[in-house]
């Protein structure tokens, strides 16, 4: 009688368990933040419904990010690569550093606008922003680690359960979790709001050598850096030579496919000012190089893109108003973002319940 007894105070105890763990998972409502489009923006493709943005994923996100334990030795994280200052690439750098002395074998893109895109890397190997990060974790040039380390590191941290927690429901810390949250992160370093955005908002004026550069770079530029990105996020061989160290082919390493060699993906023109060097390969220290490149030094080959067969004619008053243009694209709103700095570096650690680009 008294075993029985002892039994249903058990089973009592185990189902009062289990309605808590049902009320914890049925009052968990994390914080909300709306993703807005700029106006005459296209849509996103990334599919923010099966990873709805929250101040406690972006939160935990922007921890990560600048957190150097995803890196073997802990001298590494995200943002050593991509520093908010420019434009969230590797300023000033061709290459970055890497575990080891090392040295990676492309340039570290700018990090922006990234719900817009559908590939990663310049050369399109990864398909989706929430596996993005998995790539420079695991390289050995780079932070040298394995996503299980990785994983280990945050469980075992006191501070990341609760960031999980908050963000998730509970403190399972998982490589999905982790991609995710970075993902929440990412998605809200939205640059939409430099001089040239003022302008099409009607809240602003070229002067005369912007306005020019404008009109030249519709002409000649905007087949593959189009509006408003900036970028049509296509593959294209603009006839640069192939680097005899790197031996980079870019686009055939990902498909196999020869038509598809020293294709590279078209960057985004915006913050131009400030993602130099140039090039997959960072081998183009100033606009004027680039200039230089597609009107005379270009090496035209068998696949090279029709639009540059002849490279591209540009006097010297052309490079001049279009440099012009293109520092109105700097967005100085963008670089000094509290909400986009290390935790506690402003905004009191917290992001906006909406993010307004």
């Amino acid at each position: 009688m008294r075993l029985t007894k002892n039994i249903w105070v058990l089973f009592l105890i185990i189902i009062t368990g289990a309605g808590w763990v049902g009320i914890d998972n049925r009052y968990f409502k994390p914080t909300p933040v709306k993703f807005q489009v700029p106006k005459g923006w296209p849509q996103p493709v990334y599919d923010f419904s099966k990873n709805p943005l929250t101040e406690e994923g972006i939160l935990l996100g922007r921890k990560i990010f600048y957190d150097g334990r995803l890196s073997k030795d802990g001298d590494f994280s995200c943002g050593s690569c991509h520093q908010q200052f420019g434009a969230f690439n590797t300023y000033d750098h061709p290459l970055s550093h890497g575990f080891n002395n090392s040295l990676t074998t492309r340039n570290a893109p700018g990090l922006f606008n990234l719900a817009w895109q559908k590939e990663f890397m310049w050369d399109g190997g990864i398909n989706h922003l929430d596996l993005q990060p998995l790539a420079p974790i695991t390289a050995e040039n780079e932070m040298a680690e394995t996503i299980e380390n990785v994983v280990n590191k945050l469980r075992s941290d006191k501070e990341y359960r609760k960031l999980f927690k908050a963000a998730f429901g509970d403190e399972l810390i998982n490589t999905q979790r982790v991609g995710r949250a970075l993902s929440q992160f990412l998605l809200q370093l939205v640059s939409s709001n430099s001089k040239y955005d003022k302008v099409m908002r009607g809240e602003a004026s070229f002067i005369l050598p912007e306005q020019l550069g404008y009109e030249i770079f519709k002409k000649k530029c905007a087949s593959c850096h189009s509006e408003p990105l900036f970028t049509d996020y296509s593959y294209r061989n603009t006839g640069i030579p192939i680097d005899p160290v790197l031996n980079d082919l870019g686009r055939m390493k990902i498909t196999g496919n020869s038509s598809d060699s020293l294709k590279f993906r078209v960057p985004s023109l915006r913050n131009v000012a400030l993602t130099f060097p140039y090039g997959h390969d960072g081998r183009f220290f100033s606009l004027i190089s680039v200039f230089d490149h597609y009107r005379k030094n270009m090496v035209p080959n068998a696949v090279t893109d029709p639009l540059l067969k002849n490279r591209l004619p540009l006097s010297n008053f052309e490079v001049g108003q279009l440099t012009a243009f293109l520092y109105t694209l700097t967005d100085s709103v963008f670089i000094k973002d509290p909400r986009f700095a290390a935790p506690g570096a402003g905004n009191n650690g917290k992001p906006p319940r909406d993010i307004h680009p």
